[in-house]
């Protein structure tokens, strides 16, 4: 597994030549959605970034392919997110470090603020992003890896960082501002794997995933009829979907619980290891934390606005 100190070993392997000018922006190849839209957001009009994955793709299981290899080969800076999230791609991504500058972001959080893996000795959950406040502090570790690249950007790198924090600050308050207003009998979020554990920490909110933390895991019978039961017991009306996995789980859910007399509903679809449409406010960080809680909170009776933080989420989503 990579560590905290393989992450400062990719840093210190960086050129200090610098690599992006106005006239050569700094190549930069980054794995999810979210890492790629903190380099952009960070590197500004100084990088030019490419996404490996795109809305609806499971991290998880995700293989690089022929021409992902090829970006990844030519890339002035790779970012990865690592905590095991790309689990095909780690060898890959080691053997890579050799020869290109890569870098491991998430891997800059302290383990002790990390959820430990149950399953798997020394491993945490990866989905950092679920919780506003510590994906402000991963950041610092794109900021740091672009500036490495790129030394002579290093002022404009910072001020961007810090603009962007901020944005990620208002976002945290707005969140914990609507999902305080879910009565406390339906605080209780049930999704398709358990990618919102860091979000149910911040929120004060129980959360209950079908499949584990990985989607690799497997979602028995038992689990799901576990679930139903809960679903009966509880009296809980809404369920979520995702969009980077099989809905079949959810609608298990729903199916079971209906067979014993209790009526459960869709919340919604929820943006959990990918982002929305690319293009769309929901394909951005803060856009896919906006729409994820403003659903959820909407759904489980609190009163918010249909349109999310600042009116920008796409309506019938």
């Amino acid at each position: 597994m990579t560590t905290r100190r393989h992450f400062l070993l990719g840093l210190a392997a960086l050129p200090l030549a610098t690599r992006a000018s106005a006239q050569a922006p700094l190549n930069i190849v980054a794995t999810t959605g979210m890492i790629a839209d903190a380099a952009r957001q960070v590197g500004g009009d100084l990088v030019t970034v490419k996404g490996l994955m795109g809305p609806g793709v499971d991290p998880h299981s995700y293989r690089q392919t022929r021409s992902d290899i090829v970006a990844l080969t030519r890339a002035d800076l790779v970012l990865w997110h690592g905590l095991y999230l790309e689990a095909q791609m780690e060898e890959f991504f080691q053997d890579l470090a050799r020869k290109r500058q890569v870098v491991a972001v998430a891997d800059s959080l302290p383990r002790d603020r990390l959820r430990a893996h149950a399953q798997y000795a020394d491993k945490f959950d990866p989905h950092v992003w679920m919780s506003p406040r510590l994906w402000k502090d991963v950041i610092p570790a794109v900021r740091d890896a672009l500036t490495a690249a790129s030394p002579d950007a290093a002022e404009t790198f910072a001020a961007n960082a810090v603009a962007y924090q901020a944005d990620i600050d208002r976002l945290a308050a707005y969140a914990a501002e609507a999902m305080a207003k879910v009565p406390e009998a339906k605080r209780v979020l049930v999704t398709a794997h358990d990618a919102f554990g860091y979000f149910g920490q911040d929120f004060d909110i129980e959360v209950l995933g079908i499949q584990g933390i990985s989607t690799e895991s497997e979602a028995g019978l038992n689990r799901i009829a576990q679930l139903v039961d809960v679903l009966v017991d509880r009296q809980i009306s809404a369920v979520f979907v995702e969009s980077s996995v099989s809905d079949r789980n959810i609608r298990a859910l729903v199916e079971g619980a209906a067979s014993k007399g209790h009526t459960v509903r869709i919340g919604g679809e929820l943006y959990s290891d990918a982002m929305g449409p690319d293009g769309s406010y929901e394909g951005t960080y803060l856009g896919m934390i906006d729409h994820n809680v403003t659903v959820i909170a909407g759904a489980l009776g609190a009163d918010v606005p249909a349109r999310g933080m600042d009116g920008k989420l796409t309506v019938g989503l």
